[in-house]
């Protein structure tokens, strides 16, 4: 089984250690499930650590967590076809697949997009702790969200 990290993930992983522990006895314990993060998450995580000023620890175990991803980058023109796809999907405008009833149009952050669209390629699931790719499920890709408020 293959995942795909939200950036989030990844940031509460490191910050929070109830969160952390959840996280790898849920998915990483088991060798059998592949995780991959993207080069666009990579780099949100890297300012988020530099604005915040992260300590040595923190990058210590950030690296740590990273080393234990496949890390994705935009070498693949699918990749920028599935984000167009995606985008256009969103906004309610992909021909042969409207957005289902109830569901109205929408904007995505740019970063969700990509990371959506290598979920999409990939077939893998995204695991996220926000509902920013609801509306993607189930037509364009699986999410396995997760509710934070329970590691507060």
């Amino acid at each position: 089984m293959q995942f795909i990290l939200d950036t989030n993930v990844v940031i509460l992983a490191i910050k929070n250690s109830a969160f952390s522990r959840y996280f790898d006895e849920t998915y990483l314990h088991d060798s059998t499930k592949t995780f991959y993060l993207s080069v666009v998450s990579v780099g949100e995580i890297a300012s988020i650590a530099r604005q915040n000023k992260w300590g040595s620890q923190k990058l210590k175990d950030l690296s740590l967590f990273l080393n234990k991803m496949i890390i994705l980058s935009l070498d693949k023109r699918t990749y920028v076809d599935a984000y167009a796809f995606v985008e256009t999907y969103s906004q309610g405008k992909l021909e042969g697949l409207p957005l289902p009833a109830g569901l109205t149009p929408r904007n995505m952050g740019k970063n969700d997009l990509w990371i959506a669209a290598f979920a999409k390629v990939l077939g893998a699931t995204l695991i996220t702790t926000d509902k920013d790719f609801n509306h993607l499920q189930p037509h364009i890709i699986s999410v396995d969200y997760i509710e934070v408020q329970n590691f507060k």
